[in-house]
């Protein structure tokens, strides 16, 4: 029996917005291509996650953005990553294409938690790709309504 994908979700610290996370993105490719690495954003947590087979079967990291979960980009793979300190830590390997999703509620928590298919997001459709952000208040007080 095939294994039903899982996602996770992770608060985006310190961006404003997907325009943020594109731009570190790719401060940070350019850096690892500097190095003599491949370029992938790899984003690195402490914890492996335990429903990996899942997560590798189609999952995706959804990003939060000031309490809006805004949009998201397909896992590829997880690889091990030790630190400076020795310690063993999970490098998420996600896809360059980052895809915009419609603006959904999320409280604040800590690390990433997993989000199962039914209560993920929907992308946004292809006619609302190009749309102007709203400011991430806007977008959660909206959202909130259930005005998306």
């Amino acid at each position: 029996m095939p294994t039903e994908p899982v996602n996770l979700i992770k608060l985006c610290v310190g961006a404003e917005g997907i325009d943020d996370l594109l731009d570190w993105q790719k401060r940070l490719r350019a850096i690892r291509t500097a190095r003599g690495e491949p370029p992938e954003h790899r984003h690195i947590t402490r914890m492996w996650p335990k429903r990996e087979a899942e997560l590798l079967a189609g999952g995706s990291l959804y990003w939060v953005f000031k309490g809006v979960v805004l949009a998201r980009q397909r896992v590829l793979r997880l690889e091990e990553v030790i630190g400076e300190d020795g310690i063993r830590r999970c490098g998420i390997v996600l896809h360059d294409d980052v895809i915009k999703t419609e603006a959904v509620p999320r409280r604040p928590f800590q690390g990433w938690r997993y989000l199962s298919m039914t209560d993920a997001p929907a992308d946004l459709s292809a006619d609302r790709l190009n749309e102007t952000a709203l400011p991430p208040e806007l977008a959660s007080a909206l959202a909130a309504l259930g005005v998306r």
